[in-house]
């Protein structure tokens, strides 16, 4: 399996939903009922807080 560019990454972020803060993004899962199965990062290429699955 060959290792993801830099643009597939970028297209990645720019289809996930972007969050200020960790606990935005944790909450946000929170309100969705999907806490347990979801785990807050900070993105390196916007800087911004991305939910993925946990796992």
């Amino acid at each position: 399996m060959k290792k993801p560019t830099r643009e597939d990454v970028r297209q990645r972020c720019s289809r996930k939903r972007r969050y200020l803060t960790q606990g935005d993004a944790l909450e946000a899962a929170m309100l969705r009922g999907v806490e347990r199965q979801r785990v807050a990062y900070l993105c390196p290429i916007c800087g911004r807080w991305h939910l993925a699955s946990a796992g």
